[in-house]
């Protein structure tokens, strides 16, 4: 990997334009000069743009909850952080960054002096783009980093990474990082600059690892300049609203990818499945009763599972209602397009640990309240098994199935399927829109 030093100007002048593409040229200059050496491939598959914030790390670092890198990646270390600051302030213990875990460090950070905010740990964040990807892509990685504290201009790093490939080749396959670091006042004054780093004649993606933030400048300029916008529902704190604000994006003609609802994948196709054989193909309008589990910590995965099913059979919304509880219940009645009435229950089950991604599926219940209807169906994940969804399953024989997750569900190996895929998702966009309608019941709700 040849990386140059970080290039710093005195504030509060900015980075420039004509300065990264100068190391660029000296990091490629070097490289060719040898005559022995493999000749490199530039970026000539796609331009990528990831906004990663990371609050949570930085702000745990400072509350000296975090000894570890600023780097995204929110394993053991990150989770046993949130869980000792939990502790600390005397709050529920899950190892998750819900919203009141949020709210409560934000407050203890904003009474943190300057030299106490001051970065202590090191910050890794632009240079972890899944080896999967890079390796067979020679792409360009802008990446934007929030940094708190004082306003001091932006920073650029500047690299080229080129993995030695397994087979032996004449080639090498590059990736060019650059990095910039600022405040998020400073990386709003050099949006023009990010836009003139992207190279127009190939595929551009914005991998937007944060709430979507419409009202930002810098996301209004990132979407104007994309072919996709990809986010991960699972990092969302407010499912909710935040599945609505994708609706309204799509609403304006920008296409979005979401890593979440890929992570849906094995529940449609056996539920698709169950319904394949002529002799239950027809029982499927009979369907009026339908319970989902989650993971509890984020809805985003039932929402959109609901939204899907529901927009499959014309089901109208009618109703929304939240019971709260254990299990954080949530109500919602529809109109199949047969006149019948059709309950909906999604349940947020609480777990130990939630692993890697938040709000994972882990069982589903299709029934009908007419005991001849042969279109009893319930699907549950192998780490919970099926006793909860077969307790409530009533008289009628159920046709029951495991899920097998998905082989990776991290956001990194989703991404690299991702970028092979990135044209408008119509199933994704009607399934975002029949959630949009359901939101837009609650938000009514005396």
């Amino acid at each position: 990997m040849t990386m140059t030093p970080t290039v710093a100007l005195q504030r509060p002048k900015d980075i420039s334009i004509d300065e990264i593409e100068s190391e660029l040229r000296n990091i490629w200059r070097q490289q060719d000069s040898g005559a022995a050496a493999p000749v490199a491939t530039r970026a000539s598959t796609f331009t990528m743009v990831i906004y990663e914030p990371e609050e949570v790390q930085q702000v745990l670092a400072a509350l000296e909850f975090y000894p570890g890198p600023i780097d995204g990646n929110h394993g053991p270390l990150t989770r046993e952080g949130i869980r000792q600051a939990q502790m600390a302030y005397d709050l529920r213990v899950t190892g998750r960054m819900d919203p009141p875990t949020l709210a409560r460090v934000r407050q203890e950070y904003s009474q943190l002096s300057q030299a106490q905010k001051e970065y202590k740990n090191p910050d890794l964040r632009g240079f972890n783009l899944s080896e999967s990807i890079s390796a067979h892509n020679p792409c360009r990685v802008i990446t934007l980093c929030p940094t708190f504290g004082e306003d001091t201009g932006v920073t650029a790093q500047v690299s080229a990474y080129c993995p030695v490939q397994k087979k032996s080749t004449s080639n090498l396959i590059c990736c060019e990082y650059i990095t910039l670091r600022g405040t998020k006042a400073a990386l709003e004054r050099v949006s023009d600059l990010v836009a003139s780093l992207i190279l127009p004649e190939l595929p551009r993606f914005v991998w937007w690892k944060a709430t979507p933030s419409p009202e930002q400048p810098i996301f209004q300029n990132l979407a104007k300049s994309s072919n996709c916008i990809i986010v991960d529902s699972s990092y969302f704190s407010d499912a909710e609203a935040e599945l609505h604000t994708m609706q309204c994006l799509v609403e304006e003609g920008i296409t979005i990818a979401d890593l979440n609802w890929h992570r849906l994948a094995p529940w449609q196709e056996l539920t698709a499945a169950a319904y394949d054989p002529p002799e239950r193909r027809e029982s499927l309008k009979d369907v009026d009763r339908i319970s989902v589990d989650y993971e509890q910590g984020n809805a985003a995965q039932a929402l959109m599972y609901l939204g899907w099913f529901a927009s499959r059979l014309d089901w109208e919304p009618v109703d929304y209602t939240e019971q709260g509880g254990v299990y954080n219940l949530k109500t919602l009645h529809f109109r199949g397009p047969n006149g019948i009435d059709i309950e909906a229950e999604l349940a947020g089950i609480p777990v130990a640990d939630s692993g890697e991604v938040i709000g994972d599926l882990t069982g589903i219940r299709l029934i009908s309240t007419d005991p001849t209807a042969n279109c009893c169906t319930i699907l549950c994940s192998e780490t919970t098994g099926c006793m909860r969804m077969e307790a409530g399953g009533g008289a009628q024989a159920c046709q029951v199935e495991q899920v097998t997750a998905l082989s990776d569900q991290k956001a990194d190996f989703m991404l690299g399927q991702q970028l092979q895929r990135w044209g408008e998702d119509v199933l994704y966009e009607e399934s975002l829109a029949m959630v949009a309608q359901m939101m837009k019941l609650l938000q009514e709700a005396p």
